[in-house]
């Protein structure tokens, strides 16, 4: 009796999936007579039909079907042996606990996540979401590993002493504004026009710094205030009001939502920085550049 194999097992699973020899073989970059072959050799080894064809393609049979889960199963099985291999090879293991002010945490941090699951698949990463200085104070306490926060001259003058910092995103505030708003439709605004807009802002602790309205305006007409970046932009997308959006967080604007630049030469702008202790781990070093490598990505999205 014929051998079940791994290659036949994924031709099998990608035949069941597809519905066509022709499409399985497209999925997986090989000649349709090199998946007829496999087919033929795992019905070989099933000793029963795996396919019953038909005018429009073709479909398991019973045996097929038993064959197309168990191949689920142990494929499955040998990609998660892949990985835990991949891990053992990679000396960056072991644990790391990275916190962001909460639109950094939008899209910049899972990203980075991301990008670690796949370079560094033997280290467990932890996520934690709070304000800025929450965050340096959590970093000084050794409770988290890397703190992503925002800086800038209208934010509080941390103390960085003996802390190290790197920059992630530099720049800019936007607007998040209803899609029938009458600035929807522009790229750019004359900060003089934001004067009698009403706009919704955040709400926190005394202590933690939060958006308001633009940073240069004097008296801006609050319509509502919420502590929630979601919350904020539903507010927005209702027609609510406008608000100020970091632009790092741009790509996950809800639909309704539309983003505008302010043209204000008062205005010096906030930036992301990644901050750790002196003496980096391998952990936090690879946490670090996963960080600059998905800000660089950002930065170069039109």
């Amino acid at each position: 009796m014929a051998d079940f194999t791994l290659t036949g097992l994924r031709v099998v699973q990608a035949v069941v999936d597809t519905g066509s020899f022709t499409a399985a073989a497209d999925a997986l970059g090989y000649t349709q007579s090199a998946v007829s072959r496999q087919v033929a050799a795992m019905e070989a080894a099933a000793g029963a039909p795996l396919f019953i064809r038909g005018a429009r393609g073709v479909a398991p049979s019973p045996a097929g079907m038993v064959l197309a889960r168990r191949a689920a199963t142990v494929l499955n099985e040998i990609d998660a042996v892949s990985t835990d291999l991949a891990g053992l090879q990679d000396h960056v293991t072991g644990r790391v606990i990275i916190a962001a002010f909460p639109s950094a945490a939008a899209v910049l941090v899972p990203r980075t996540l991301a990008r670690l699951g796949n370079d560094h698949p033997g280290l467990i990463v932890e996520f934690g979401e709070a304000s800025s200085p929450t965050q340096l104070r959590q970093l000084r306490a050794h409770r988290i590993d890397v703190a992503v926060i925002g800086v800038g001259p209208d934010l509080p003058a941390y103390d960085f002493e003996g802390l190290r910092r790197d920059l992630l995103l530099d720049g800019g505030l936007l607007l998040a504004v209803p899609a029938d708003h009458r600035f929807a439709g522009r790229g750019t605004i004359p900060v003089a026009e934001l004067r009698d807009e009403p706009w919704i802002v955040g709400k926190g602790l005394r202590d933690d710094p939060q958006f308001g309205a633009w940073p240069t305006l004097d008296h801006p007409r609050i319509a509502y205030a919420a502590r929630e970046w979601p919350t904020r932009l539903g507010f927005v997308a209702a027609g609510l009001g406008i608000a100020v959006l970091p632009e790092l967080a741009a790509p996950a604007v809800p639909t309704g939502v539309r983003t505008v630049h302010v043209d204000d030469p008062a205005w010096l702008g906030r930036a992301a920085v990644a901050v750790t202790v002196r003496n980096r781990s391998p952990e936090v070093t690879a946490t670090v550049k996963a960080l600059r490598h998905e800000a660089a990505q950002l930065r170069a999205v039109p």
